[in-house]
């Protein structure tokens, strides 16, 4: 609803506009036979709009000039007996209009501004590109005021009444049109050269070694992908360079225990979410493959278990946080709201869009309704999570125990956008965070397992050497001595190794290369790897010691099955910085190894009595593990870094044919956001089609 609506219906801008030329068509036309009352009628229109604005609270900068500008002819033309105002009626109010529009530009309010708040909820007023839309159609109006002036100054009648009613309705019908066509020219503007598109025809019979979709890494971003496509007839092949696929949504076996090699807490797999979506797409269970966890904080000292609905924990915060109750409860009230109003058109395609999707998947109308449609959610899209938190509370605390599922993400408050906070952290408060039943290579075994059960391959020990590009086209890929032919590569390896590397800089521009070279590299993390002669079973599944910045994953505790009976499989993380360990294999790197090891594992003694005394396996991975068995630059875990600083890469590279997929690209890292990452790459490559 727009501004001054007063409990009821606003105007719609269009119409505030044509009541704003009311005055003005009735003094044309009056005056345009020579008849004075012109300025009279003229008068009392702008002065009843002025006071019907009055009462509802606002005052466009038209009418105020309006009424101005009959006041004035009204004291000339019947005080002073002046018949300027008549005879040159059309001349004198067109400049009028036009200096009107001019000032209001000059300074930086463009006068449509006030229209255009009716048709648009507050949300809108501060954005960039709604401000530079009103700018323009301020400045049409302007050049259409004085084109209309010198009309009625070199034209007589009827001829100036018709050019200058033409002028107005096509500033009219420019006022309608430009503001979608604009934003979506703007969110699209950088992406538009890399929007080409390459038909594929998956009936087509394909030759040896050619494919519809050629997949380079078995990440779950292009698993998803690939399966998605695979249930779409496409013919795909997947080359893995690892022994088994995954990336880092893997698991592994030590002497009967299971340890997952990064996913411990999935989100996505909510009613809406995209993890469902793809589990419901290809006929799998939420319950087969995902189970709920448990959660312990430790915090300021003191140890909190998370509840496992929303309501609880509100009122667990609000018991600690008396002063912040009701501020507790409005915040997660609009955290709700924000997070569904994302996933409001998911449905459509299994996830939701960033802008210039919306504009090719959608339409430029749903672009421009965007902010009217999602007030919440562009509000959150448009501040740093800090500034949420601040919005909300006051106790420092409440703030902190608020940012600690941050580490999901690896940046601070002031530096996480707050719509990346709410999708990818608060979002585990809303509808809770899930294990991977089995292990998390059991979810992309069974993704591996529903290609192949399609027609399609997946090819394990196969590191893919070259992507081979001929006239800025993809033409598939070399591994080794040999060549498996597409005209589509979708690239789940990061964006830097994909485009330095596997494609080379002699196919990119300076300016492109430059850019990807530029993007830094989110943090690493330590993991150890222990199974335990322990039952634990008393504890939940996941422990984060806030205080200290570590945390325990007590597998077996989601799923017995990853440990023997009465023992348990346990992991303990912390992040880590690739720049503090020495060469992988050396004699330095291995004593750091083990020092960090020994330290973190004492560390996790004070919430798990005796475990060094009990362990049975042992193993660590470093970041240099990381970078070594997923080929992620430095061991990133969340591939660049995800502050409001980094833009990551367009999921269409400029290479015709080549797409991204996985962490690099858009929504970012983890289960949940590389998910989206595969459904929107499938949505492209089969054409955007509801329901492919």
């Amino acid at each position: 609803m727009g501004s001054g609506s007063r409990g009821g219906r606003s105007v719609p801008g269009i119409l505030f506009i044509l009541a704003s030329f009311a005055p003005w068509i009735v003094y044309w036309v009056l005056c345009g036979v020579g008849n004075p009352l012109g300025v009279a009628a003229g008068l009392a229109l702008s002065a009843a709009l002025v006071v019907l604005q009055a009462w509802r609270g606002e005052l466009g900068i038209m009418d105020a000039v309006s009424l101005l500008y009959f006041s004035a002819a009204a004291v000339g033309v019947y005080v002073f007996n002046m018949k300027e105002f008549v005879d040159h009626s059309g001349f004198l109010g067109y400049s009028t209009l036009f200096l009107m529009a001019t000032v209001s530009l000059l300074a930086k309010q463009p006068f449509t501004f006030q229209v255009s708040k009716r048709d648009y909820p507050e949300i809108y007023w501060k954005d960039r590109a709604f401000l530079l839309i009103n700018s323009v159609i301020a400045g049409v109006w302007a050049a259409v005021f004085a084109f209309n002036a010198i009309v009625y100054l070199v034209a007589g009648f009827p001829l100036n009444t018709a050019v200058s009613n033409a002028a107005v309705v096509f500033g009219t019908i420019f006022s309608v049109v430009y503001p979608a066509k604009a934003s979506a020219s703007l969110y699209s503007k950088e992406y538009r050269r890399y929007d080409w598109r390459v038909e594929v025809d998956p009936r087509k019979p394909k030759g040896e070694g050619e494919y519809d979709v050629i997949i380079v890494g078995a990440g779950l971003g292009g698993l998803t992908c690939g399966a998605l496509l695979s249930k779409s007839g496409y013919k795909v092949l997947v080359l893995e360079q690892n022994y088994q696929v995954g990336g880092y949504c893997s698991s592994f076996r030590r002497l009967g225990f299971t340890f997952n090699a990064g996913v411990e807490d999935v989100s996505g797999l909510w009613e809406k979410g995209p993890v469902t979506h793809l589990l419901r797409e290809l006929g799998l269970s939420r319950e087969e493959f995902f189970v709920r966890n448990t959660v312990r904080y430790v915090f300021r000292g003191e140890v909190i278990d998370a509840p496992d609905n929303l309501e609880e924990l509100v009122e667990l915060l609000a018991k600690r946080f008396p002063s912040e109750r009701d501020r507790i409860r409005a915040f997660f009230e609009e955290a709700r709201e924000a997070y569904e109003e994302c996933y409001r058109d998911a449905e459509a395609y299994g996830a939701p869009l960033p802008a210039e999707l919306i504009v090719k998947a959608f339409g430029e109308k749903k672009l421009v309704n965007y902010p009217r449609e999602h007030p919440h959610f562009y509000d959150w899209m448009n501040k740093t999570f800090k500034q949420k938190l601040d919005e909300f509370f006051e106790d420092e605390d409440l703030k902190a125990f608020l940012s600690a599922l941050l580490s999901y993400v690896g940046t601070p408050p002031d530096k996480t956008p707050a719509a990346t906070a709410l999708t990818a952290c608060v979002s585990y408060y809303l509808y809770g965070g899930y294990y991977t039943r089995g292990g998390a290579q059991k979810l992309v075994n069974a993704l591996k397992g529903f290609i192949e059960s399609n027609g399609g391959e997946v090819l394990v020990n196969r590191k893919v050497d070259k992507i081979i590009v001929e006239n800025g086209e993809v033409k598939g890929v070399k591994v080794g001595g040999k060549v498996f032919r597409s005209p589509i590569v979708v690239s789940n390896v990061n964006a830097k190794t994909t485009l330095l590397e596997l494609v080379g800089e002699e196919h990119l521009s300076r300016s492109y290369a430059e850019y990807i070279k530029s993007l830094k590299m989110s943090p690493s993390c330590f993991m150890v790897f222990l199974g335990v002669d322990m039952d634990l079973t008393g504890y939940p599944t996941l422990i984060k010691n806030l205080d200290e910045g570590y945390e325990i994953v007590v597998n077996s505790n989601a799923d017995p099955s990853l440990a023997p009976k009465g023992k348990a499989s346990v992991t303990i993380l912390t992040s880590a910085d690739y720049r503090d360990f020495p060469e992988r294999g050396s004699a330095e790197y291995l004593k750091k190894k083990r020092e960090l090891t020994e330290a973190l594992v004492k560390r996790a003694e004070k919430l798990i009595p005796h475990l060094s005394e009990r362990v049975i396996v042992q193993d660590a991975a470093t970041p240099k593990t990381f970078e070594r068995y997923v080929s992620m630059p430095e061991g990133a875990i969340y591939a660049f870094d995800q502050s409001i600083e980094t833009k990551r890469p367009f999921f269409k590279t400029p290479i015709e044919g080549l797409y991204l997929v996985g962490a690099s690209t858009f929504p970012g890292a983890g289960v949940e956001a590389v998910v989206i990452s595969g459904i929107i790459c499938a949505n492209d490559i089969c054409g955007w089609k509801r329901g492919s």
